[in-house]
């Protein structure tokens, strides 16, 4: 038996994976609060997320029936990018920053001019650093809280304070670490020449040891096992940033294979088994968490945008699905700019959303709604095109988070990728994802030649009933609706798409 946790920004999710039975046998989740401001402000008290991991973690072995002590190994995948920061006695010090705060956008664009612009950022690191990045977390910290930037003995991501809290060891893992903005994707090791530019050397003592993707993170300490339930030995893995062991989790550890998440965040990656040639800025080169890289995009708005245009019209899920249907491809000519929460890809941290092409006739819930739906959609496909640009070849996309349990929206991306959709039976692929690296981990802790390719084959099963193929025809219309969305996007911001 095997948890794998995944501790997102809505909530925690936990899953227990049986390898005899080679299923998931068990789940739980359990939400988070979100402290938020207009002014781009998104923070999480990192004890929510430890709570929320108990919580989540009884239901799943509740529902599973298991006797916890029959666990041998645990897996936690983490938000990437969210800055959890110590102080010597290994306390939190203030609330954690999270990847979608824009807050820090003002202090990201100042380092990076201090780096040189983009190719300087891209000589130093081998990548764009780009607002939600940890480091620029550290910029704003400095200037703006210099009292809790002064107790800072410790710097942590998300999953690596979960496992601080599991083993009380201090690790991190170079996926997950290549989202920090003082890492070097190409040479796999921390770049704390970065510190120099906002006068923070002292931060690189503060950075923990990194470690190889199968290597064990530690042991459940004493305490937080006998508060479990587990036993004496529960091995727990290096872990990763959500992204990397939704990669586990979908079998994406080879070339060819592309992985599109539709959560709160829009992601979409490709396994690379040679760190990535030079690709378009808006293309993150990441570190797998298989010991191999993760080019990567990442836009901010995707299911929040959707589920707060359905509140306005008081939809549950099957009502706001009867609307898109009762809409056409392109909304009947209304366009989306679906930048609620700024933008990652494109880079536009400042932006705010609009709806074009509204007249009289065309201005109803279902066409607004399907907008929407269609407007954060094309923002994945903009992804699409610049991993395409890099040479990946999405033939067929796996699709995983809240949004692929959706037919229609799972047909609308294969529709507008023209490309086959395929989704794994366990829709949680992150928690599924890092309970596979528990198990591969174990073995190797056991001295066996265990291969990650084979655990993925025996653990990752696709569900036939939620697969959908491309309509030509359905595309071609997509297409002129998403060149539409490219018109106005490059009308309302010039400089965009360069």
């Amino acid at each position: 038996m095997y948890i794998g946790v995944d501790c997102g920004t809505q909530g925690t999710k936990v899953v227990l994976l049986d390898t005899h039975k080679a299923h998931v046998v068990g789940e739980g989740y359990a939400p988070h609060d979100l402290i938020s401001d207009a002014n781009g402000c998104r923070e999480q008290h990192p004890s929510d997320w430890v709570s929320a991991f108990i919580r989540a973690f009884e239901q799943c072995v509740a529902q599973s029936g298991c006797n916890p002590k029959e666990i041998r190994g645990i897996g936690v995948s983490g938000q990437q990018h969210g800055l959890v920061v110590l102080d010597a006695k290994g306390d939190v010090i203030r609330p954690a920053k999270l990847w979608c705060d824009t807050e820090t956008a003002p202090e990201n664009a100042w380092l990076l001019e201090q780096l040189g612009g983009e190719q300087g950022s891209i000589e130093l690191l081998g990548l764009p650093i780009a607002t939600g990045y940890t480091v620029s977390k550290l910029v704003w910290l400095k200037q703006h809280d210099p009292e809790s930037f002064a107790k800072i003995a410790h710097i942590l991501l998300p999953h690596d304070y979960l496992n601080y809290w599991l083993t009380g060891e201090l690790v991190a893992e170079k996926g997950d670490a290549s989202g920090t903005g003082f890492f070097d994707v190409r040479t796999r090791t921390w770049q704390s020449a970065v510190f120099d530019h906002f006068d923070a050397a002292s931060l690189a003592d503060a950075l923990p040891p990194l470690i190889e993707a199968e290597a064990s993170a530690g042991f459940v300490q004493a305490d937080v096992a006998k508060q479990l339930g587990l036993g004496s030995d529960v091995i727990v893995s290096s872990g990763g940033g959500d992204n990397m062991m939704g990669a586990i989790g979908t079998g994406n550890i080879c070339d060819g294979k592309v992985t599109m998440s539709l959560g709160t965040s829009g992601t979409l990656y490709a396994y690379s088994s040679e760190a990535p040639k030079p690709m378009h800025s808006a293309v993150a080169p990441f570190c797998s968490s298989t010991n191999g890289w993760l080019p990567l995009i990442c836009t901010m708005n995707l299911t929040g945008v959707v589920n707060q245009v359905r509140g306005l019209f008081g939809y549950d899920l099957d009502a706001f699905d009867r609307a898109i249907k009762a809409s056409s491809i392109g909304a009947s000519g209304i366009t989306m700019l679906p930048f609620l929460s700024g933008e990652r890809v494109p880079a536009l941290p400042n932006a705010t959303g609009n709806l074009t092409g509204i007249n009289p006739q065309n201005m109803t819930p279902e066409n607004l709604c399907r907008a929407a739906i269609e407007g954060v959609s094309y923002t994945l496909r903009y992804g699409l095109d610049r991993l395409g640009e890099g040479g990946i070849n999405a033939e067929t996309i796996c699709l995983i988070g809240g949004g692929s349990k959706s037919a229609f929206w799972r047909q609308l991306m294969a529709d507008l990728c023209n490309a086959k959709v395929v989704c794994p039976e366990t829709e949680e692929a992150a928690a599924l994802g890092a309970a596979i690296q528990a198990v591969w981990c174990d073995q190797h802790a056991q001295g066996q030649a265990a291969s990650l390719n084979d655990l993925c084959d025996q653990f990752v099963h696709l569900n036939p009933a939620k697969s959908a193929q491309p309509s030509l025809a359905a595309n071609q219309e997509y297409e002129q609706a998403y060149q539409r969305y490219l018109d106005q996007l490059r009308t309302q911001y010039p400089n965009a798409l360069n």
